[in-house]
C-alpha cells in the first residue's frame, strides 16, 4: 500500500532522541510523496518538522495500534523494528510489572531488582505439561518446551542463557534446573536432583563476586549438562567452566568484592573449627578490603558459609576435605598480606618474621625460607647453566599475586571435577539438557585481555543463533509450502576469522609469546601491520599505539593491548611450585598432582634435559586453551536443540522496574534480539490461521463470501489487496510487516462506522421517542385541565345549594338536642338507682354461696390428704418389708446357685430320683393346704370390710331420715362424701390385703429351701415391721399363718426360680399401677361432676332477678333431695341383692350399679384372674423344685426322701419321667453332634494344612509378581470357601472371585452394590459360626483386594473406581445397619433385626473401611481431574462461543495449542458431556446421592482456569470475561438439570465468577475501587491486582487499568487477611464424609447370579 496512506494526518511514528532513545509523535498533515518534511507534534503538545532524507527518503517508523502494545510475542506486533520493540518491553515490564517476553524463539528476560512471586512450586507446576504458546513468557515455558522435545524428538537439548554482568544470568539458569529437578524427579533413591541444585551455592561461593554492575555477578561461564535415562528421569549432570577471572583473587576495582568464599570465611572465624586458620575481619586481609565494600547490603555472609557447607555435604565432600579446602583458602589470605621490602632498585627481601608468611607457611606445610627465598628471586635456565636472579619488588609482589592466583584456579579446578564426580551416576545417560550460563558482550573504559575472550565467546555464540534462527525460518516457509526467497542477514564470520583464523589475533598473540623478548608494544606493532587497512573489522585508535579496535556485532570495541602477553602466559615461578609440591599437606599435593616433577633440587644448577624444555615449549596459553573449549562447546550446541534466554539489565542503579532506554536499546543490540526481529521482518513476519483470521476480520466480510470453507474465505477476501503482501500457506496466512496494522485499522474504521450507525438508529429512536412522550402529555395536561375548570364551577353551586340544607338541619338539630338531653339524664337516674339496689342484692346471695363453696372445698381436700398420707405410709411399709425380705431371699439364692451346675452333671440313679421326687410331693401338698387356709382368711377379711360398709350405708340412712326436709339435701351430700372417702380408704386395704396374700404364697414356696442350708433353724417367715404385726386384721392371721411351718428341707433354687419371682414382683407392681390408674378416674370424675353442678348453678343464678333467686334455690334444693332420695334407694336396693346372693354375709352392703360397687368388683376380678396365674407359676415352681430335689437326692445317696401326698404325687409322677428322659436324650444327641464337628474341624484343618504346603512349594517357583498376584488369588478363594458353604473344591477354583467383575455388567444386569451384600453374607456366616479367625481374614483380604484393584490393577478407570467406592461404602453401611446399635437399626425391619452380627463387636473395623472409602473417593477424583485437565482450558477460556464478534488477537510465533491444526478442540459442551458420563457412571453403580454431591464440586475446573487467567495476559480482557461468565452459567444450569443445586459447586466457581466480573466492570475512579473491593472477597489481594495488571484491550474501546487504579486497589485491600499464594492449590484435598444410608432390601431376597461363576456358595 501507499506512504501516503500509512502517514495520514493522525498517524504516529516513533523519531529518534539521545535521551529516550526514541520518543512518540502524531502526524498533524497528510504526507504526500515528494515532501522535505512531516510536520508532527510531540505528546507535550509540541509541534516540529522532522526533515527527510532527500537521498534515502527514509521515513520515520510507525507505531503499532494500541492494542497490538504489551504482546506477549515481539513477532506479533505488525511494525517490527527497534522503537517498537522498546516500548513494547517498557509497557510490559514499567506499568504491568512483566519481566518475560517472547521474541520469535528467543524468551527476553530482564532483571527486575526484587523478589517477585512467580517461582513458586505451584507456578512450576501449572507450566508442566503446557505448551510454549499457551501461557505467558517464562522461563518455565522455556524449560518445558526443551524437556518436552527431549522426550518427543530423541534430541538432547541446550538453554543459552547469556547477557551482560547483573542481567540476571545465574538466576535465570538456577530457576531452569530447579524446573528439571522438580517436574522430572530422581529415577533413584539418591536425590540427584537435589544434588544438581547443591551445586549452586558452592559455584557462586568460589565463582561470584560483587561488582559495580551486580551483587552476585558469576566470573566465569559453565555449561551444565543434566542427564536423563529413558524415563527421562535425572541421573547426573556434568558441568564444564570456561575463563575463571583469576586476577580478582588479588586485585578489586572501588566497590566490588573478592570471591563471596572469602568473606565467609572471615565471617565464620569465630567458630573453633576455624581458630587454627588466624582469620579475622575481611578489613585485615589485603584480598578483601581493596575494594572498599565488605559488605552486600541483605546478605549474611556467616548464614551463606552453612549453606555453602551444607551444600558440600550433600555432594559427597566431608568435613576432613571442607577443612583442608578453607586452610588454603585461608593460605591465600594471608599470602596476600606478606609485603616484600625493597633493598636495592632491582631486588627485594622478605623480613625473617613477617607473621603472614609464617601463617602461610604452615596452613601449607611448607618451609618458611624456601618460601620466602624463591618470592624475591628467580631461577634463569640456559643451553649450559642455571641462574638465580633476584627479583625487584614489583616483580615480587607480582610473583606473589601469580603464586595466589595459580593455587585459586587449581582449588576452583579441583572443586569442579569434585562436584562432577559427585554428580556423575552409573547409569548410562540417554539424553540430557545443557543449560549454558555465559558472559554476555562486555564494553568498558579499558578493556583487556578478559573482554576480549568475552567478546570473542559472544561473536561465535551470535553466529550459532543467526544460523539456527535463519534454519527456523527456511523450515517453517518450507512447511507451508511459500516461495523461498534469501534472507539477507548480518554474518560475522569475517569478525570470528579475524579473531581465530590462521595468523589471526589470536594467532599472533601466541607467536608474540614464544618470543624471548616479546612485549605487549611489539604485539601491538605486529596487529597494525598485518590488519590495519586490509580488514575493515580492524581500526587503530588515533591517539594510541598500544590499543587497537575490533567492530563486533554488537559494537565497536577498543582494547587495551597492556597485561595481554603476561595474561596469555599465566606464568608462575616454577620453583615456588616445587617448594608447594614438597609439602606434607595431601590437598595441596593432590592439587599439583598433574605439575611437571621437578628435575632437582632447588639449589640445583644443572642443566635442563630437552625433553622438559620441550614440554615447557609446548604449553598452550590461555587463549589457545580458550579457543579450543569454545570450539567443543559449539560442537555440543550444534548437536542440540538450542533454546535462548537474553538477560537484560534495565538500569545501571539497581532500581526495581525503572528501565533506562539507552541501556535497554545497547544491550537488545547486543543480545541478537534485534537481529532476530530484522530476519522475521524481512519476510513475512505476521503469521494467522485461517480460523484466528476469520474470526478476527470477520466484521470486514460480507455475508455472501463466508463460506463453509474457511480457507477459501480467507482467500476471496484478501485477493482484491496487493498479492505480494501476504502470502497463503498450508494452514496460515503469512503477512508482512505492516499489514496487520492496517488490517486493524479496516476494522476499527468498519466497527467505528457500525458504531455510528447504532448510534444515529438509537439516537433517532430516543429523539422520536421523547417526541411522542411530549406530545402525549401536552394533550393529557389540556384534558385535565379543562375537566379541572368542570368540576370548580359544580363544585360552587352544590356549596351554595349545601349551604340552605345545612342552616335548615342545623336549627332542627339544636332544638332536638336539647330535648334528648332533658330526657337522657331523667333515664339514666332511674337506671342508676335500680342498678344500686340490685347489685346491692346480688352481692349478698353471692357472698354466702362463695362461703358454702369453700367449706365444702376445704373439707374435701383435708379428707383427701389424711387419706393419700395413709396411703403412702401403708406403702412404703410394705415395699420396706418386701425389699428386706428379697435382699435375704437373693443372698440365700446366690449360694445355693453355685452348686446348681455340679447337681445337673449327675446324670445315674433315676430310681432314687423318682423316690425323692414322690417325697417331695407329698410335702408339697401339705403346703398347698396351708396356702388354702390364707386365702380362705384373706376372703373372711374381705366379708368383715363389706360388713363394715354396710353398717356405715346404715348410719347415713338413719341420719337422712331423721334430719328436716330444709336441711336433708346439704348433710346427705356431705355425709355420702364422707362414705366415699372411707369406701376409698377401705378399698386400698383390701388391695394391701389381696397383695399380702400373694406374698404369703410366695414365702411359703421359697422357705421350703431354707432348712437345707441353715438345719438349726426352725421357723423361715419374714419379718414384719411392729406396727403391722400388732394391727387388729394381722394379730389372729399372723398366729394362725405361722404358728405350724417348719422349714422343710428343699433343693436348691436355679436361675428358673429367681426368674419366676421377678415376673410375680413385676405383676404385683403392675396391679398397683392399675389401682392407682382406677383410683384417678374415679378422682377426675368426682371433680368434673363438681364442675357441672357449679356450672349450673352460676347459669341459673346469672338470668334470675333478686326476687326469684330464692324461690330458684328452694325449688333447687328439693329436686336434689329427691335425686338423693332416688340414689340411696337404689344403693339400698343393692346391698339387698348382694345379702341374697350370699346369705353368711351382712345384708347392708353396697349395692350393684353404684361406682363403689363396680369399682370393687372389677379389682375383685382382677384378682381372680392374678390367683389364677399365681397358681399356674407355682405349679410350675414345685415342678422344678421336684426336679433339682431329684438331682441333690442323686448327690448325697443316704439322706431319706420325705413324702408327699398320693394325690399330688400321682399327678406330677408320669410329667416329670417324661421330662427327664427327653432331657437326658437332647443332650446325649447335642453329645454325639458336638464329637461329629469336632472330627470334621480336625479333617478340615489336616486337608488346609496340607494344600498350604502344597501352595507354597509352588509359589516359590514363580517370580516375585506373579507370586503376590497367587497368593491374593488364593487367600480371596481360601476366604470364600471358608465363610460360605461349598459344594466342592474344584468349583472354587475354576469360579472367578469377585474383583475381576466389569463394573459396567454389574451395574447393567445385576443388583447394585451385590458384591457388598454377598461380602457381607460371608462375614454374617462367619459372625454366627463365632469363628474370631474367619472374621478377621475375610475383612482382611476384602481391604487388601480392594486396594490391589484400585491402586494396581484399574485405578486409572473411573467406572472401576466408582464401582468399588459404591461397592466399600454399601459394605460399611451394611456393617452399621446390622450391628445392633440403636442409631444404626431404628428403621430395620424385625426381619433385618434378626440378621445383626451378634457374636462380634467390628466398630474398629468400620473405620478401617472408611479410610479405605477415602482412600477411594480420592482416587475417583483424581480420575475425574485427569479426564477433565486436558479440557478446562481450551474449553472455558479458550474456545470462543461468539465467533466473530470477540476475535482474539494475532498471537506471534508461538502459537497457542488451540490455534495449531490438527489438535483436538474442547469446548464447554465436552466438559459438560464428560460430567454427564461421570455422574451417569455413579447413579448405576448406586453411589450415595450425599457423596456424589461431594464429588461433584467442581474445585478443579475453578483453579485450573482461575490458574491459567492469572498467567496469560492475552486471557485478561473484557471479551474473556464475558466468555466465562457464560461458561459458567452452563455449568450452573448442568447442576440444576442433575438436581445438584446444593452441592457446593456454585460457591466453589466463587473466585472464577469474581475474575470475570472484574475483566468487566468499570476501572477509573475511587469508588469503582471500593466497588470492585467488595464485590472480590472470594479473591485475594495478590489475585486481583495481577488481573487488573494484565487486563489487555482486544479492540480500540477499551482502556488499560491505570497505575494509579492498581495502586488504590492495593490500598485499599491493604489490611485483608489472606493466603500469600498467587494461584489456587489444584491438588488441595477436601474432607469427605460417608453418612449413613439405610437399606431396605432384606438379605434373604438376594440372589446370586449363575454368570458370576459362584455356583460354589450356597445360601445356609
Amino acid at each position: 500500500m501507499a506512504a501516503s496512506e500509512l502517514y495520514s494526518k493522525y498517524a504516529r511514528v516513533w523519531l529518534p532522541d539521545a535521551v529516550e532513545a526514541w520518543k512518540p509523535a502524531e502526524l498533524t498533515k497528510d504526507y504526500t510523496p515528494g515532501d522535505r518534511a512531516l510536520c508532527l507534534q510531540l505528546e507535550d503538545g509540541t509541534n516540529l518538522e522532522h526533515k527527510i532524507d532527500p537521498q534515502t527518503n527514509s521515513l520515520p517508523p510507525l507505531r503499532n495500534p494500541d492494542i497490538l502494545v504489551g504482546e506477549n510475542d515481539l513477532t506479533a506486533l505488525s511494525y517490527l523494528h527497534e522503537p517498537a520493540v522498546l516500548h513494547n518491553l517498557k509497557v510490559r515490564f514499567v506499568e504491568s510489572k512483566i519481566i518475560y517476553t517472547y521474541c520469535g524463539i528467543v524468551l527476553v528476560a530482564i532483571n527486575p531488582y526484587e523478589s517477585i512471586p512467580i517461582y513458586d512450586h505451584d507456578i512450576i507446576n501449572a507450566y508442566s505439561g503446557q505448551n510454549m504458546g499457551d501461557m505467558d513468557p517464562h522461563i518455565f515455558a522455556v524449560a518445558e518446551e526443551a524437556y518436552k522435545q527431549m522426550a518427543r524428538d530423541q534430541r538432547n537439548q541446550s538453554i543459552i542463557v547469556s547477557g551482560e554482568s547483573g542481567a540476571g544470568k545465574t538466576v535465570s539458569a538456577k530457576y531452569a534446573m530447579r524446573y528439571f529437578a522438580t517436574v522430572s524427579g530422581s529415577s533413584s533413591e539418591a536425590n540427584v536432583e537435589e544434588r544438581v541444585l547443591a551445586s549452586s551455592p558452592i559455584m557462586e561461593a568460589i565463582g561470584n563476586a560483587k561488582t559495580t554492575r551486580n551483587d552476585n555477578s558469576s566470573r566465569f561461564g559453565k555449561y551444565i549438562e543434566i542427564g536423563f535415562d529413558k524415563n527421562y528421569h535425572i541421573i547426573g549432570a556434568n558441568m564444564r567452566t570456561y575463563l575463571l577471572e583469576k586476577s580478582r583473587v588479588v586485585f578489586q576495582a572501588t566497590e566490588e568484592r573478592n570471591y563471596h568464599i572469602f568473606y565467609q570465611l572471615c565471617a565464620s572465624s569465630h567458630l573453633p573449627e576455624f581458630k587454627p586458620l588466624q582469620l579475622g575481619n575481611a578489613d585485615d586481609f589485603h584480598c578483601t578490603n581493596q575494594g572498599g565494600s565488605p559488605v552486600i547490603q541483605g546478605v549474611d555472609d556467616a548464614k551463606e558459609m552453612c549453606s555453602t557447607r551444607k551444600a558440600f555435604s550433600l555432594l559427597g565432600i566431608n568435613e576432613t576435605y571442607q577443612m583442608d579446602l578453607f586452610q588454603i583458602l585461608a593460605a591465600l589470605l594471608h599470602l596476600g598480606n606478606v609485603e616484600v621490602e625493597e633493598r636495592s632498585a632491582d631486588s627485594s627481601t622478605i623480613l625473617p618474621d613477617n607473621s603472614h608468611l609464617t601463617v602461610f607457611c604452615e596452613l601449607m606445610g611448607v618451609a618458611y625460607q624456601d618460601m620466602s627465598h624463591w618470592l624475591c628471586h628467580r631461577k634463569l635456565k640456559t643451553a649450559t647453566e642455571t641462574y638465580v636472579k633476584p627479583l625487584s619488588k614489583v616483580h615480587a609482589v607480582n610473583a606473589r599475586d601469580a603464586l595466589a592466583k595459580h593455587i585459586y584456579a587449581k582449588l576452583f579446578s579441583w572443586i569442579v571435577d569434585h562436584i562432577n564426580e559427585a554428580l556423575r551416576s552409573a547409569v548410562k545417560q540417554h539424553s540430557f539438557i545443557g543449560v549454558l550460563d555465559i558472559y554476555g558482550f562486555e564494553t568498558f573504559h579499558i578493556n583487556s585481555f578478559e573482554q576480549f575472550c568475552i567478546n570473542y565467546a559472544n561473536e561465535k555464540l551470535q553466529q550459532q543463533f543467526n544460523m539456527h534462527v535463519f534454519k527456523l525460518e527456511q523450515e517453517e516457509y518450507m512447511k507451508e509450502e511459500i516461495p523461498w526467497t534469501l534472507i539477507d542477514f548480518y554474518d560475522n564470520h569475517p569478525c570470528i576469522n579475524l579473531i581465530e583464523a590462521k595468523m589471526g589475533v589470536l594467532d599472533l598473540l601466541d607467536e608474540e609469546c614464544k618470543m624471548p623478548k616479546g612485549s605487549d608494544d611489539t604485539w601491538a606493532q605486529k596487529l597494525y601491520n598485518t590488519f590495519l587497512k586490509k580488514s575493515d573489522l580492524f581500526d587503530k585508535p588515533r591517539m594510541s599505539n598500544k590499543a587497537f579496535i575490533i567492530l563486533h556485532f554488537a559494537d565497536k570495541v577498543e582494547y587495551q593491548c597492556e597485561g595481554f602477553l603476561e595474561k596469555n602466559k599465566d606464568t608462575v615461578n616454577e620453583e615456588q611450585i616445587i617448594v608447594l609440591k614438597l609439602s606434607k599437606f595431601d590437598l595441596l599435593l593432590e592439587l599439583f598432582s598433574d605439575e611437571e616433577k621437578p628435575a632437582g633440587s632447588l639449589t640445583s644448577r644443572s642443566k635442563m634435559t630437552r625433553p622438559v624444555q620441550a614440554q615447557r615449549d609446548h604449553k598452550k596459553t590461555v587463549g589457545t586453551q580458550f579457543r579450543n573449549s569454545l570450539h567443543l562447546l559449539m560442537e555440543t550446541l550444534n548437536g542440540t536443540t538450542p533454546h535462548y534466554v537474553r538477560c537484560i539489565k534495565p538500569n545501571d542503579l539497581k532500581s526495581p522496574f525503572m528501565m533506562d532506554p539507552m541501556r535497554a536499546v545497547q544491550q537488545l543490540r547486543a543480545c541478537g534480539v534485534l537481529e532476530t526481529i530484522r530476519i522475521s521482518a524481512a519476510g513475512f513476519p505476521s503469521r494467522w490461521t485461517y480460523q484466528e483470521f476469520f474470526n478476527r476480520y470477520r466484521v470486514l466480510m460480507k455475508l455472501k463470501d463466508i463460506l463453509s470453507d474457511r480457507k477459501q474465505t480467507c482467500r476471496n477476501v484478501l485477493e482484491k489487496w496487493d498479492q505480494d503482501k501476504y502470502q497463503f500457506g498450508k494452514s496460515k496466512i503469512f503477512f508482512r510487516a505492516g499489514q496487520v496494522a492496517y488490517l486493524e485499522k479496516l476494522r476499527s474504521d468498519k466497527l467505528k462506522k457500525a458504531c455510528v450507525r447504532i448510534q444515529k438508529t438509537i439516537r433517532c429512536w430516543l429523539t422520536r421517542k421523547r417526541y411522542l412522550r411530549m406530545r402525549q402529555a401536552a394533550i393529557t395536561i389540556q384534558k385535565n385541565t379543562r375537566g379541572y375548570q368542570a368540576r370548580c364551577l359544580v363544585a360552587f353551586l352544590r356549596r351554595t345549594r349545601a349551604a340552605v340544607i345545612i342552616q335548615k338541619n342545623q336549627r332542627m338539630l339544636v332544638a332536638r338536642r336539647r330535648y334528648q338531653q332533658q330526657r337522657s339524664a331523667s333515664i339514666t337516674m332511674q337506671r342508676l338507682l335500680r342498678a344500686y339496689q340490685a347489685r346491692q342484692t346480688y352481692h349478698k346471695l353471692l357472698y354466702e354461696h362463695k362461703v358454702l363453696t369453700i367449706q365444702r372445698w376445704v373439707r374435701g381436700w383435708l379428707a383427701r390428704r389424711r387419706c393419700r398420707r395413709s396411703l403412702r405410709a401403708v406403702v412404703y411399709l410394705q415395699s420396706c418389708v418386701r425389699r428386706m425380705a428379697a435382699r435375704r431371699e437373693l443372698r440365700k439364692l446366690r449360694v445355693e446357685a453355685r452348686s446348681v451346675e455340679h447337681f445337673k452333671k449327675l446324670n445315674v440313679g433315676m430310681e432314687n430320683k423318682i423316690m425323692q421326687l414322690q417325697r417331695k410331693v407329698d410335702e408339697q401338698v401339705r403346703n398347698g393346704t396351708f396356702c388354702m387356709d390364707v386365702g380362705t382368711s384373706c376372703m373372711d377379711v374381705v366379708t368383715s370390710y363389706m360388713d363394715v360398709v354396710t353398717s356405715r350405708v346404715d348410719v347415713v340412712t338413719s341420719r337422712v331420715d331423721s334430719k328436716a326436709q330444709a336441711k336433708v339435701g346439704m348433710q346427705l351430700e356431705s355425709d355420702i362424701r364422707e362414705e366415699r372417702d372411707h369406701y376409698q380408704s377401705l378399698l386400698s386395704e383390701y388391695t394391701r390385703l389381696k397383695e399380702r396374700h400373694a406374698d404369703l404364697k410366695e414365702e411359703m414356696t421359697i422357705t421350703q429351701g431354707f432348712h437345707h442350708h441353715s438345719p438349726k433353724t426352725t421357723t423361715g417367715f419374714f419379718p414384719l415391721p411392729l406396727e403391722l404385726a400388732q394391727s387388729y386384721f394381722f394379730k389372729d392371721e399372723l398366729k394362725q399363718m405361722f404358728s405350724g411351718v417348719v422349714v422343710q428341707d428343699a433343693p436348691h433354687q436355679d436361675a428358673v426360680d429367681m426368674s419366676v419371682l421377678l415376673k410375680l414382683q413385676r405383676r404385683v407392681t403392675e396391679l398397683e399401677q392399675d389401682k392407682q390408674t382406677l383410683q384417678r378416674h374415679l378422682d377426675k370424675r368426682e371433680e368434673a361432676q363438681q364442675d357441672q353442678v357449679k356450672n349450673a348453678e352460676k347459669q341459673r343464678t346469672a338470668g334470675r332477678a333478686e326476687l326469684d333467686l330464692e324461690a330458684l334455690k328452694r325449688q333447687e334444693l328439693e329436686s336434689e333431695n329427691k335425686r338423693l332420695k332416688t340414689n340411696l334407694a337404689e344403693l339400698r336396693q343393692s346391698l339387698a341383692t348382694v345379702a341374697n346372693t350370699n346369705p353368711g354375709t351382712s345384708t347392708s352392703s353396697p349395692g350393684p350399679g353404684s361406682a363403689p360397687y363396680n369399682v370393687l368388683l372389677e379389682q375383685l376380678n382382677s384378682s381372680n384372674e392374678e390367683l389364677e396365674v399365681r397358681k399356674e407359676e407355682v405349679l410350675l415352681l414345685r415342678s422344678h423344685m421336684v426336679r433339682q430335689e431329684v438331682l441333690k437326692h442323686n448327690k448325697v445317696g443316704g439322706s431319706s426322701p420325705k413324702r408327699y401326698p398320693n394325690s399330688l404325687c400321682s399327678a406330677l409322677v408320669p410329667g416329670l419321667k417324661y421330662l427327664l428322659v427327653s432331657q437326658l436324650q437332647v443332650q446325649d444327641r447335642r453329645h454325639e453332634e458336638e464329637v461329629e464337628e469336632l472330627r470334621e474341624e480336625v479333617l478340615r484343618v489336616r486337608e488346609e494344612n496340607r494344600q498350604q504346603q502344597q501352595f507354597l512349594s509352588q509359589s516359590l517357583l514363580l517370580p516375585q509378581e506373579a507370586r503376590i498376584e497367587a497368593s491374593l488369588h488364593h487367600e480371596i478363594t481360601r476366604l470364600t470357601s471358608d465363610n460360605l458353604v461349598g459344594t466342592s473344591q474344584g468349583c472354587v477354583q475354576q469360579g472367578t472371585t469377585l474383583w475381576n467383575l466389569k463394573p459396567r455388567g454389574v451395574a447393567v444386569n445385576f443388583l447394585p452394590g451385590l458384591p457388598a451384600y454377598i461380602l457381607f453374607m460371608c462375614l454374617r456366616h462367619a459372625d454366627y459360626s463365632n469363628d474370631d479367625q474367619r472374621v478377621s481374614v475375610l475383612l482382611n483380604s476384602t481391604i487388601n483386594s480392594i486396594k490391589g484393584v484400585i491402586k494396581v490393577k484399574r485405578g486409572d478407570d473411573f467406572e472401576t473406581v466408582s464401582f468399588w467406592l459404591a461397592n466399600t461404602c454399601r459394605f460399611l453401611h451394611c456393617l452399621k445397619q446390622y450391628s445392633g446399635e440403636e442409631a444404626f437399626v431404628k428403621n430395620n425391619t424385625p426381619r433385618q433385626n434378626e440378621h445383626c452380627l451378634c457374636n462380634f463387636d467390628l466398630s474398629e473395623y468400620r473405620q478401617v473401611f472408611s479410610d479405605l472409602a477415602i482412600q477411594n473417593y480420592q482416587q475417583l477424583v483424581r480420575c475425574m481431574e485427569e479426564a477433565l485437565q486436558p479440557m478446562i482450558v481450551p474449553g472455558m477460556l479458550e474456545h470462543e462461543n461468539f465467533q466473530g464478534v470477540l476475535g482474539s488477537k494475532p498471537t506471534g510465533l508461538r502459537k497457542r495449542t488451540s490455534s495449531c491444526p490438527g489438535e483436538a478442540v474442547y469446548t464447554v459442551d465436552s466438559i459438560l458431556q464428560q460430567l454427564s458420563l461421570f455422574h451417569a457412571t455413579l447413579i448405576q453403580h448406586d453411589v450415595d446421592p450425599e457423596l456424589i454431591k461431594q464429588v461433584c464440586q467442581f474445585y478443579i475446573i475453578c483453579s485450573v482456569t482461575l490458574n491459567n487467567l492469572l498467567l496469560r495476559k492475552d486471557m485478561c480482557s473484557w471479551s474473556k470475561g464475558l466468555q466465562i461468565r457464560y461458561n459458567v452459567w452452563q455449568l450452573e444450569e448442568w447442576l440444576e438439570e442433575k438436581g445438584l443445586p446444593d452441592c457446593g459447586a456454585k460457591e466453589m466457581l466463587e473466585p472464577l465468577i469474581q475474575a470475570a466480573q472484574l475483566l468487566q466492570v468499570k476501572k477509573k475512579t475511587e469508588e469503582d475501587a471500593q466497588a470492585l473491593c467488595t464485590m472480590c472477597s472470594a479473591l485475594t489481594t495478590l489475585q486481583i491486582v495481577k488481573v487488573l495488571t494484565l487486563y489487555t484491550p482486544v479492540i480500540e474501546f477499551e482502556e488499560r487499568v491505570s497505575i494509579s487504579f492498581i495502586r488504590t486497589i492495593q490500598a485499599l485491600l491493604k489490611g485483608r487477611v489472606e493466603s500469600p499464594l498467587l494461584l489456587m492449590d489444584t491438588k488441595k484435598i477436601f474432607s469427605v464424609t460417608f453418612p449413613f444410608t439405610h437399606s431396605p432390601l432384606a438379605l434373604e431376597t438376594i440372589q446370586i447370579p449363575s454368570s458370576l461363576n459362584l455356583g460354589f456358595l450356597t445360601r445356609v
